[in-house]
């Protein structure tokens, strides 16, 4: 079975002296796992960096086994955060996140996309609050939509709107922004208790029932984007 197509890095395992297993969600086979042979050449290994796009041709004997990639950089999208660690850990929290929620050999234009458009609002100055929406997203695309709009009550507050869910034990206030779809709200603490409820969903609905456990790569993002 022989295939091009165009990808991005999600993960990378040393393999032997010089190659690494490597996978890559592509456009037109969704996440693919290969061997790269000769990736740790100078030639190529200075470029094998998370989320980084490339040009691949994908060769394997049969379905059922690992095939190997041949790669050609498209572009070189990590590096350009090298000076920016809290962006860079976004990169590889998300291609973390995107490997962990995707299945293998099936095919998601929209979630490939998706990809696309983060390194877009990636440049932008309101990138959090723009991840935020993005990762919720993401967890439609795969199955868990968090309708916030059709599950929260309101009630108003010194004159301000506020929404909020509750249940016989808790009351749990939903950040504004989310609810109203807002692209634009620059409150710091506002945005981290959106990518605070994010996780607290990925974690109940889809890590914990499946024994999975909480990902390190976005712990540590967390951490960074606090400081």
């Amino acid at each position: 079975m022989f295939w091009a197509d165009y990808g991005y890095l999600l993960s990378k395992n040393k393999f032997g002296e010089n190659s690494l297993i490597t996978e890559f969600y592509t456009k037109n086979h969704g996440k693919v796992s290969g061997i790269i042979y000769g990736a740790t050449s100078k030639k190529i290994r200075n470029y094998i960096q998370l989320g980084n796009k490339f040009y691949i041709n994908y060769n394997s004997k049969s379905e059922n086994k690992l095939g190997y990639f041949k790669i050609e950089i498209e572009k070189i999208l990590k590096p350009k955060f090298f000076d920016d660690k809290k962006r860079l850990s976004c990169i590889v929290s998300s291609m973390n996140l995107i490997k962990l929620l995707t299945v293998e050999n099936q095919l998601n234009l929209n979630i490939y996309n998706l990809i696309e458009e983060f390194y877009i609002f990636l440049e932008d100055k309101n990138w959090i609050n723009k991840l935020v929406f993005w990762e919720l997203e993401l967890l439609k695309l795969i199955g868990y939509d968090l309708s916030l709009k059709s599950i929260v009550n309101e009630e108003i507050i010194d004159n301000k709107k506020l929404y909020f869910v509750s249940n016989s034990s808790e009351k749990k206030y939903i950040p504004s922004f989310l609810v109203e779809r807002n692209n634009d709200v620059v409150d710091f603490n506002q945005i981290l208790s959106g990518l605070k409820l994010v996780n607290d969903y990925l974690y109940k609905s889809i890590l914990k029932p499946n024994n999975i456990p909480p990902l390190k790569s976005r712990i540590e993002f967390f951490n960074i984007i606090k400081e």
